[in-house]
């Protein structure tokens, strides 16, 4: 479901950002964990009330646009579900941590596998998943 009540992003700002993604999670594996409330507070903010209303997306949206490296537009909505995806696996992440587990490198080296899909090749898999459950399912309105 395409959603046009926010307005599209840039592809190659989501494209840095998910690089950034990438850089945090190596970062939380080498040094602390608490690195990923980074990520869990941009995926609250971008997945729940959007990419404009994010700081650091509209930082490097103006600073790529000024520099016109933007890229292409493209549709938030599957860009807001994999940040919903980024909310929960962080949260998942620092939760395990928080318990004592060593498992909390799952969801940080899921993350970091995925965000380089996206950076590096530009596939983003949660957009995958979302454009395929409204195949399969499409909205009561349509």
């Amino acid at each position: 479901m395409l959603r046009f009540d926010v307005p599209p992003v840039w592809s190659n700002v989501i494209r840095w950002e998910a690089f950034l993604t990438t850089l945090i999670c190596t970062f939380s594996l080498l040094f602390t964990p608490w690195l990923m409330v980074l990520l869990l507070a941009q995926g609250a903010v971008r997945g729940f009330l959007g990419h404009n209303r994010c700081p650091s997306h509209i930082l490097w949206k103006n600073l790529f646009t000024q520099f016109n490296w933007q890229g292409k537009t493209e549709n938030a909505g599957a860009k807001m579900f994999a940040n919903k995806i980024l909310f929960l696996a962080s949260s998942i992440c620092l939760i395990l941590f928080v318990a004592g587990s060593k498992l909390w490198i799952v969801p940080c080296i899921v993350l970091m596998v995925f965000s380089t899909a996206e950076w590096l090749f530009s596939f983003c898999a949660a957009c995958w998943v979302y454009s395929a459950w409204y195949r399969v399912f499409p909205p009561a309105s349509s």
